[in-house]
């Protein structure tokens, strides 16, 4: 549906097509600070036209007097490739049906390994088109730790962390079952993960903020969207998620 949208909008403005509140928004509020504290940000916020969010971007740091070093991640197009996909009979996945007639976009989930090169680069801001959401968490942790495109475990757990905090206040109540015991809704805290190089990581919020974090709200955000737990397929990995352990060593923490 996203893709849809953003595909539309670039239909009318060739200039538009990705996530525009991320920059006229988030990036406007934080951009100074990113740069003069030395943070690194990785999004999937480019859509369907990463290229026009990352000049964006640059014409923000522009107006804002800052310098900073934008990277685009592209390779998701495959718009290109659809005559020899019918040729080859793909099929959707879910109902067997045939690709439709007419396509307004195609697109192909990318993986970690292309925002690594990109920070790898020195890349300040990563731009991807369609990438996979926990990915753009284990593109950073392979790069801070080394961790190598056949270290498969750490794989799996980067990729763990990265899907626990992929649909933001998700992992800290907004899908829990026992809803009523989530405290604070209006002003819920967004989570933040704690990684750690052997792959282990602590899942938490900002101090003073709504929410809950607590085992069930965790594990029932590990177990959404992923199909067989014991086969999560993802472009780096498959993700076993059956031996993980979640352990609460303090309130409003998970490890």
């Amino acid at each position: 549906l996203t893709m849809s949208i953003l595909a539309a909008a670039r239909g009318k403005n060739p200039e538009l097509g990705y996530a525009t509140d991320f920059v006229t928004v988030t990036m406007k509020a934080i951009l100074k600070d990113v740069v003069a504290k030395s943070i690194r940000v990785i999004s999937n916020a480019g859509g369907v036209n990463p290229q026009a969010c990352a000049q964006a971007i640059r014409a923000l740091a522009a107006e804002q007097g800052v310098a900073v070093k934008v990277a685009v991640v592209l390779g998701d197009d495959v718009m290109p490739l659809v005559d020899a996909l019918r040729g080859e009979e793909v099929r959707e996945l879910q109902s067997g049906a045939p690709l439709p007639a007419k396509l307004v976009t195609a697109n192909a989930y990318l993986g970690a390994l292309p925002v690594k090169r990109a920070l790898d680069a020195g890349a300040q801001i990563v731009i991807t088109g369609r990438c996979v959401d926990s990915a753009v968490t284990l593109g950073a942790l392979m790069h801070e730790f080394g961790w190598a495109v056949d270290d498969y475990d750490r794989l799996a757990q980067g990729s763990l962390a990265g899907h626990i905090i992929e649909c933001g206040c998700q992992a800290t109540g907004g899908l829990h079952t026992d809803w009523e015991s989530v405290p604070d809704w209006p002003n819920i805290g967004y989570p933040v993960i704690e990684c750690h190089a052997d792959g282990h990581f602590v899942a938490t919020k900002p101090a003073g903020t709504g929410g809950l974090v607590n085992c069930a709200v965790i594990a029932e955000q590990m177990l959404y969207e992923i199909g067989d737990p014991r086969g999560y397929l993802l472009p780096d990995v498959v993700c076993d998620f059956t031996a993980v352990t979640l352990q609460q060593p303090g309130e409003h923490r998970v490890e």
